[in-house]
C-alpha cells in the first residue's frame, strides 16, 4: 500500500526493471568507419604539351576497363589516316588502374613517347 500512496506500484517498478534486464541482454556493437584514413595526395603539374604530334610516338594505353580498348583502337586508326607522321602504339596496361605498371612507364620514356590513357567512369 506505501508504494501506491507514493505513485508507486508494482507495475510500474516490474516495467521499470524489465527494461533494465532486456537491455542489458542486448548485444553490444562496435562500428568501425569503412573510409579509413588516405594518405596524402602529392600534387604534381601535368606534363608541358608538344607544339605539334608530327615525328612523335604515342601510347594509347588501356587500363582494362570495359570498352576501352575498342575505343582506343579506334583512335589508332583514325590517327593514323588523318595523322601519317605520328607513330602509334596500343598497350594495355598491367593491373587495375592504380597499380603501377614501371615497364610500360620505362618503354614510354625510352622512346620519349606521349601517352593517352582510356580510365572507365
Amino acid at each position: 500500500m506505501w508504494l501506491t500512496r507514493h505513485g508507486l506500484s508494482l507495475f510500474g517498478i516490474a516495467m521499470a526493471c524489465a527494461g533494465t534486464v532486456g537491455a542489458a541482454e542486448e548485444p553490444l556493437y562496435t562500428v568501425l568507419n569503412p573510409i579509413g584514413n588516405p594518405p596524402p595526395i602529392e600534387r604534381r603539374s601535368m606534363a608541358p604539351r608538344p607544339a605539334s604530334l608530327n615525328g612523335k610516338t604515342v601510347y594509347l594505353v588501356d587500363e582494362t576497363f570495359d570498352g576501352g580498348d575498342k575505343f582506343l583502337q579506334q583512335m589508332q586508326t583514325w590517327m593514323g589516316a588523318h595523322m601519317p607522321d605520328v607513330k602509334t602504339i596500343f598497350r594495355e596496361k598491367k593491373g587495375a588502374y592504380s597499380a603501377d605498371d614501371p615497364d610500360l612507364w620505362k618503354e614510354i620514356k625510352n622512346v620519349n613517347g606521349l601517352m593517352v590513357m582510356a580510365i572507365g567512369h
